[in-house]
């Protein structure tokens, strides 16, 4: 049995992205997604899809979201936390 989905939230001296942290790998290499049209793995897909979000990037056990200057966190970030939840548990 899998152990559950922990996800943590971390600022980055970036006030507009914040690093997620989860207990598993999601990404081997390093990637950055910043078009729902040319990303190749349905979760980034999603969270490109959240009003606000810009950019995306992966890498071991992380995911870094990028907002737009305009977008709420408090908005963005338990929509973030629910994909990944959905995805990854």
């Amino acid at each position: 049995m899998a152990e559950p989905l922990t996800i943590s939230t971390q600022g980055t001296p970036n006030p507009n992205a914040a690093k997620f942290t989860l207990n598993r790998v999601v990404a081997t290499q390093g990637t950055t997604y910043r078009d729902v049209a040319t990303a190749d793995v349905a979760w980034a897909k999603q969270l490109l899809g959240i009003a606000g979000v810009v950019q995306v990037f992966t890498v071991n056990n992380f995911i870094s979201i990028t907002k737009t200057p305009d977008a709420d966190w408090n908005a963005i970030g338990p929509r973030v936390e629910q994909v990944l939840q959905q995805l990854f548990a």
